[in-house]
């Protein structure tokens, strides 16, 4: 099993799909390391020889931020929102949807569980 980033990818699978199990990689950046390494995308994850495991590692140290850092960097913007007292930031203050979605109805996902209002009753 390759250690890429602080992640075991599985060796199982085609090089492009196992890349993507990196927080940060998707279908694209795994297809374009793939081209640029020089990695044909039929590939398989076991098939790969220890240098070509260097050479995606090493490609992705070198142009990507992922994992760890990739976390840390959006935690820090939120932050950033946060401290600065901006609507984005007050919204993630509060739990809220930020990108403007409406919370009369719906929003359960970021608001949570409904809470029942007392002495609704007749």
């Amino acid at each position: 099993m390759a250690r890429i980033a602080g992640v075991n990818i599985p060796s199982g699978k085609r090089v492009p799909i196992a890349l993507t199990y990196i927080t940060g990689i998707g279908n694209t950046t795994a297809e374009t390391i793939c081209e640029a390494v020089g990695i044909d995308r039929a590939r398989r994850v076991n098939d790969l020889s220890d240098a070509e495991i260097l050479k995606v590692r090493e490609y992705i140290d070198e142009h990507l931020t992922v994992e760890g850092d990739l976390r840390r960097e959006t935690q820090m913007n939120i932050k950033r929102l946060m401290d600065l007292g901006s609507y984005r930031g007050l919204r993630h203050r509060r739990n809220l949807p930020v990108r403007g979605q409406r919370t009369h109805t719906n929003a359960r996902t970021r608001k949570g569980p409904a809470k029942a209002i007392a002495g609704k009753k007749k």
